[in-house]
C-alpha cells in the first residue's frame, strides 16, 4: 500500500506515510491549558499502530512531550518484540511531570539531552532510536551547536542512528543540514503552507522532509463545519495562541 523511501542520508527504508503519535499520548497540559487531544483508549491506540504496520506504514513519529512520556510508552508496548518492523522518530527539548501530565518548560542542555534520550529509550523498550529530533523550534544558533554536539555524542554511543530538527526556521534548519549525521527536518506542510524553501533545502541536502500537520490538525479531513465547536480538553479548543487552524475550538478556515 505504501511507497518506501530513504530516511535522508541514512539509507533506512521508511514508508511515505507515517503515523503521528501525538494524540495517543492522551491528556497533557501546558500553561494550565489542555495540550493533548483528550482522553484516549490505550488498547485502541495499540490496535491502530498494529493496523498501520499491517498496512505497510513503518514510520512512527512521537515525542517525549506527548502525554509527557505516555505516547512513547504506548508505542513501546505496541512494538515490543517487533522492533525491527518499525522506524521510530521521537523528539526532545520539553520537560514535565509524568504523574500530573504537566509540561513545565524547555531544557536543551547537553547533559539533559542524554538523560532525556535514556528515558525515551526506556519508555520505547528499545536500545536505539532511528531519528532523534529537537522539538523546540526557535532556539539560538549558538544553542543549536551545543545541541548538535550532544547529539553527536549519542551517535557515538549508539543510542541514536541519526538526528534532525522539528522547525519552520529555514536558517536554523541550514545549521543542522550541514551536519553529516542529520537526516531529516520536520516542518509544516499542507495545502495552506507549501513550504517551498524548506523542501528545496531538504532536496539539496539529501534530507528527509517530514511533514508536520499535513491535515492541518484535522481541518482538512472534511469533518468540520463553521458550526463545529471542540471542547477545552482538546488542544484545538484550549485557546493556545500558537494553534494555527482553530481558534477557541472553532475552525478558522472553512471554504
Amino acid at each position: 500500500m505504501n511507497m518506501v523511501r530513504k530516511l535522508g542520508r541514512t539509507g533506512i527504508g521508511v514508508s511515505a506515510l507515517g503515523l503521528g503519535c501525538w494524540a495517543i499520548g492522551g491528556e497533557m497540559y501546558l500553561d494550565g491549558k489542555a495540550d493533548g487531544w483528550g482522553n484516549v483508549d490505550d488498547s485502541e491506540s495499540i490496535r491502530a499502530i498494529h493496523k498501520a504496520i499491517y498496512m505497510g506504514i513503518n514510520f512512527l513519529d512521537t515525542a517525549d512531550a506527548y502525554g509527557v512520556g505516555h505516547s512513547e510508552e504506548v508505542i513501546g508496548k505496541a512494538v515490543n518484540g517487533n522492533r525491527d518492523k518499525v522506524v521510530i522518530s521521537t523528539k526532545f527539548g520539553f520537560f514535565g511531570n509524568e504523574s500530573t501530565r504537566m509540561l513545565h518548560g524547555v531544557n536543551i542542555d547537553p547533559d539533559y539531552i542524554e538523560k532525556a534520550c535514556n528515558a525515551s529509550l526506556k519508555r520505547l523498550k528499545t536500545d536505539y532510536i532511528d531519528l532523534y529530533l529537537l522539538h523546540v523550534g526557535d532556539i539560538k544558533f549558538s544553542e543549536a551547536y551545543l545541541v548538535i554536539y550532544a547529539l553527536e555524542q549519542l551517535i557515538k554511543k549508539g543510542k541514536i542512528l541519526s538526528y534532525g530538527w522539528s522547525t519552520d526556521l529555514i536558517n536554523g534548519a541550514r545549521v543542522f543540514a550541514a551536519q553529516k549525521n542529520c537526516s531529516a527536518i520536520q516542518h509544516h506542510l499542507n495545502v495552506f503552507d507549501d513550504a517551498p524553501e524548506m523542501l528545496r533545502l531538504c532536496e539539496d541536502n539529501n534530507l528527509a522532509s517530514i511533514n508536520r500537520c499535513p491535515l492541518a490538525m484535522g481541518l482538512l479531513t472534511g469533518k468540520f463545519t463553521g458550526k463545529s465547536q471542540l471542547l477545552s480538553d482538546d488542544v484545538r479548543g484550549a485557546g493556545h495562541s500558537w494553534v494555527s487552524y482553530f481558534e477557541n475550538g472553532k475552525p478558522k478556515i472553512i471554504q
